[in-house]
């Protein structure tokens, strides 16, 4: 508990896709792909890493001169990089910003997260692909992104932070009996009062069965009888008519 912390110090698919980084099996396949995945940065990217933002969920319109525009405000720009694909030429709706000081990037990364540009909402935050050790890109199953619906979502991230994990040691301790002397003897002589509890029951129920049995099968030779009864009283009753 000492050392946790709400942002992700080191990239972990496992505990990104755990609420407070306690799981221990992944819940989704994207997260045994990205446990899988062996990712290397791209080295064609050039510029300083620690002063670069990560600018996601624009407008598929929205180009670098309104990028430039918005984010000029907060500081020199060095450059900035849409993310275009490569076939199509069009925005896949990030870009990355490089400031040219660290209070510009620092003063960019607190005002301008869920900044409205072109009637979309912004998320704006470190970049981590050069900065967190081990991260893996959301296509490849990591990163700090999905949907409630898709039931894929990860924390650990500015967006979505780790929620502070419930600390009771004293309750684990006690509920399997590795607390005191005393408590260890209560939980063994409880078990063991259940499991004699268990086979007095069974023993019972195994006594009363042919008791039961007997009942039934009496109970339906009486039914018999009483039906041969009422047979021969019609009877009599037909010879006295005649």
């Amino acid at each position: 508990m000492n050392d946790w912390a709400p942002i992700a110090k080191e990239y972990d698919p496992l505990k990104a896709g755990s609420i407070d980084g306690t799981d221990e099996e992944p819940h989704d396949r994207a997260i045994w792909r990205a446990m899988l995945a062996r990712y290397v940065p791209n080295k064609g990217v050039t510029g300083d890493p620690h002063l670069t933002l990560f600018v996601a969920r624009l407008n598929l319109q929205t180009t670098e001169e309104k990028l430039k525009e918005v984010f000029s405000r907060y500081g020199d720009i060095r450059k900035i990089r849409l993310v275009r694909d490569l076939v199509t030429g069009f925005s896949k709706g990030y870009a990355f910003i490089e400031y040219k000081e660290e209070r510009a990037l620092l003063k960019a990364h607190r005002d301008a997260n869920r900044l409205v540009i072109d009637q979309h909402e912004i998320f704006v935050d470190f970049e981590l692909e050069r900065t967190l050790k081990g991260w893996i890109p959301r296509r490849l199953g990591g990163g700090f992104g999905g949907k409630k619906e898709s039931g894929q979502l990860r924390f650990g991230g500015r967006d979505r932070p780790f929620r502070k994990p419930i600390n009771l040691p004293n309750m684990k301790n006690d509920f399997y009996g590795e607390g005191s002397a005393e408590k260890r003897n209560w939980s063994r002589e409880g078990t063991r009062d259940w499991r004699t509890r268990d086979r007095d029951h069974e023993r019972s129920r195994e006594k009363r069965w042919p008791e039961r049995e007997r009942s039934w099968a009496w109970g339906d030779s009486e039914r018999e009888r009483d039906a041969k009864e009422e047979r021969s009283r019609g009877r009599e009753r037909k010879d006295r008519d005649r």
